[in-house]
């Protein structure tokens, strides 16, 4: 009874049996020993496979080297000689004998890479990094095949069947190379070379070994050759540098380069100086594709280092032609197309030096032969062709300045120049410069995306002071305060200068404001023989000629340039013009004369007429008009009295004077207008009636002057 009468909670709290087994107790520090014993197993494994490596010297891969390689390169590969792949103890020791690397099979025949022996130490780290850095190579009979495909897209480096990549050494840090040759053809860029290279020991010298490397080559069908070395210090595998010497000589030039790399093959970030001297800088440029102007003699100096895709020459200076040159240019290594960028200045520039930037040749302009002949009559406009093809290579941004330009009687200097070339669309904005205390401003495109080019001009030349710009041309000033202002503006098809112009539409306008000249420079241009020897018979042929407003103006259609109008107003006389030249032949026809506006005794009324070509232009004061009148002065005499000789010159002075507002604003000759608002009828006939061949017919010049001259 007392056993039913316990309570329940005290049956439940009796102690187990003695046989009931016990809880597993959890030991501290489980996780840990795990991380210990796999880190452990898996040092043990590198230790073992370290030394498996080091004792077979990993012999045993050379057949998973040649099937790995090959499908990764997608190349025949074979070693034909012994073959090792270790650690000794913590570079990748590699070596194989008589390794051989198949060339792609656009390249043709023959091997990518081929080596009696190569002999090798890999930075491990490197290979993780991907930074491949070696530190010992050795290269015995080395063959080494660097091809571009002919479009430029594929090359024998790049193993992948994408776009060819640009060759990328790695990092060399010592070497001993001996019997290697190097070949690399670029059949897009016309570039084809064999290089030298092997290994010289030294001894008693601060250097363990010097490269030399020296071959030959044709750069754009021109031969060319080079020589050089690597003077590799003992120091460099602590992280010293290489000395590099290398001489080029080629398309008539000399390029010496020195300085220091901070490896055997790391260009990057190299501290090197460069000499290039020869008898036209063109010739450099013209390798890479890269089209400049020909220059005379030249020699220039610049420091030369490589950032990343760029080449970088800084510290530019020297000389081409008898002009100066400083400044730093870059060339970068673009997709689709190099960029060339420039930073240029010019303290003197000879005349000569810059016949070339607008299609003269140096030579000949040095030797005074601009003028050439064509069928029989000389010609001056530059016809040099543009180098179109040359511009699908490169791009450019280019900013030039010159201080002075040395050339007798013209007076130009401060020249700025800002060039942008994209594709083919050339920019010369701005190209201005000072003329006479004037400024010329122009903006030119000449867009070679199209075929012949099409070129647009726009030139300005703000208000100059007349006096100073025809002393710049040998004529003295005193007594001239007139200004004159100036703007082109045409278009032009073809591919040179002369091409272009021959084929150019648009309005070429001169406008005289308001001013001063001096008699002897304005009146015998107006050939109003009685004021000037009124004037001179007076003592006052110094007096200055007040001009009101004068225009000289032509309208440019297909290459022929029509006046519209020419248009003088002077205090005392209108001076008219009509006529033209052409930029087909580079002819001239024109005739100017003056009316007077007040009763003259004595004026040749009788047109001055400029005739000839652009390269020998003439003066035809006395006209068949002037004789004429002459005649007929003198048979009055002969048959009244000498007085009457007179008569035949007498202007009534019933010239109209001009609207300047029109003519200030360089408007065309139907909107030229009197000063009394009336159209004028004495402008607007300077059209010239051209054959095909663009020159004028004697019979049709005939026509004009009467037309011009009326009867008198």
């Amino acid at each position: 009874m007392a056993d039913r009468d316990s309570p329940i909670g005290a049956a439940q709290e009796a102690p187990p049996p003695d046989d009931a087994p016990a809880k597993p107790v959890r030991a501290l520090g489980t996780p840990l020993a795990s991380v210990i014993a796999v880190v452990t197993t898996i040092l043990g494994l590198l230790v073992l496979a370290w030394t498996i490596l080091f004792v077979t010297k990993g012999r045993f891969l050379k057949p998973a080297f040649e099937r790995i390689v090959a499908s990764q390169t997608h190349r025949d590969v074979k070693v034909a000689g012994d073959f090792q792949l270790y650690f000794a103890p913590f570079n990748v020791k590699f070596l194989a004998e008589g390794l051989t690397i198949s060339n792609p099979e656009w390249a043709g025949r023959g091997n990518f890479f081929s080596a009696k022996k190569i002999d090798s130490r890999i930075s491990t780290w490197s290979l993780i990094t991907g930074n491949h850095r070696i530190n010992w190579l050795g290269l015995e009979d080395g063959h080494v095949d660097l091809q571009w495909d002919a479009a430029g897209r594929r090359n024998t480096w790049t193993f992948s069947e994408e776009k060819g990549e640009p060759l990328d050494l790695p990092i060399i840090r010592r070497a001993l190379v001996q019997g290697t040759l190097v070949r690399y053809v670029n059949p897009r860029m016309r570039i084809a070379a064999g290089i030298r290279i092997h290994t010289v020991e030294a001894k008693d010298t601060a250097f363990a070994s010097a490269i030399r490397f020296d071959g030959t080559g044709t750069a754009r069908g021109t031969r060319f050759t080079m020589a050089g070395a690597l003077l590799t210090p003992n120091a460099t595998v602590a992280g010293g540098q290489n000395q590099l010497q290398l001489q080029v000589e080629g398309v008539r030039t000399r390029i010496d380069v020195s300085g220091t790399l901070p490896g055997a093959t790391e260009i990057e970030g190299a501290d090197l100086h460069m000499d290039a001297r020869g008898q036209n800088l063109a010739d450099v440029f013209a390798v890479a594709g890269i089209a400049v102007p020909d220059t005379r003699n030249y020699r220039l100096r610049s420091d030369l280092t490589k950032s990343g895709d760029e080449w970088r020459f800084t510290r530019l200076r020297g000389r081409f032609g008898a002009s100066d040159l400083a400044g730093r240019f870059t060339v970068a290594m673009k997709e689709p197309r190099l960029l060339l960028t420039a930073n240029l200045a010019t303290r003197v520039l000879d005349i000569v030096d810059a016949g070339p930037f607008i299609g003269y040749s140096p030579q000949a302009s040095a030797a005074g032969a601009v003028v050439t002949q064509a069928a029989g009559t000389p010609r001056i406009l530059p016809d040099a062709p543009l180098r179109v093809e040359a511009l699908r290579n490169f791009d450019a941004k280019v900013d030039w300045t010159v201080r002075t330009v040395r050339a007798e009687s013209l007076p130009v200097s401060n020249i700025t120049l800002g060039l942008d070339l994209d594709d083919r669309l050339l920019k010369l904005s701005p190209l201005n410069f000072s003329m006479a205390r004037g400024t010329v401003s122009s903006d030119i495109t000449i867009n070679a995306r199209r075929d012949p080019v099409f070129t647009d001009y726009d030139i300005r030349l703000s208000p100059t002071p007349m006096g100073v710009l025809l002393a710049g041309f040998g004529v003295e000033e005193s007594g001239t305060t007139g200004t004159l202002k100036a703007r082109v503006q045409m278009t032009g098809s073809g591919n040179s200068v002369r091409d272009s112009l021959a084929n150019s539409n648009g309005r070429i306008a001169v406008i005289l404001p308001k001013g001063s000249f001096w008699t002897r420079n304005v009146q015998l241009s107006e050939l109003d023989i009685g004021v000037f020897i009124q004037k001179m018979f007076e003592k006052k042929l110094k007096e200055p000629v007040q001009i009101n407003c004068g225009l000289i103006g032509f309208s440019v259609r297909n290459g022929i340039a029509a006046a519209d109008p020419i248009l003088i107003d002077t205090e005392k006389n209108v001076m008219l013009g009509r006529g033209g030249f052409s930029f087909k032949n580079e002819t001239i026809d024109l005739a100017f004369r003056a009316d007077s506006k007040k009763f003259s005794l004595f004026s040749g009324q009788s047109p001055v007429g400029i005739g000839g070509y652009f390269a020998k232009p003439g003066i035809d004061v006395i006209s068949p008009e002037l004789v004429a009148r002459a005649g007929a002065g003198l048979g009055l005499g002969v048959l009244a009295s000498p007085f009457a000789t007179v008569i035949a010159f007498v202007d009534i002075g019933d010239a109209k004077a001009a609207d300047c507002g029109p003519v200030l604003a360089g408007a065309s000759a139907r909107a030229q207008r009197t000063d009394k608002g009336k159209p004028r009828d004495d402008v607007g006939k300077g059209t010239t009636a051209k054959s095909e061949s663009g020159k004028v017919s004697q019979g049709e010049r005939q026509k004009q002057r009467k037309k011009f001259l009326g009867i008198f």
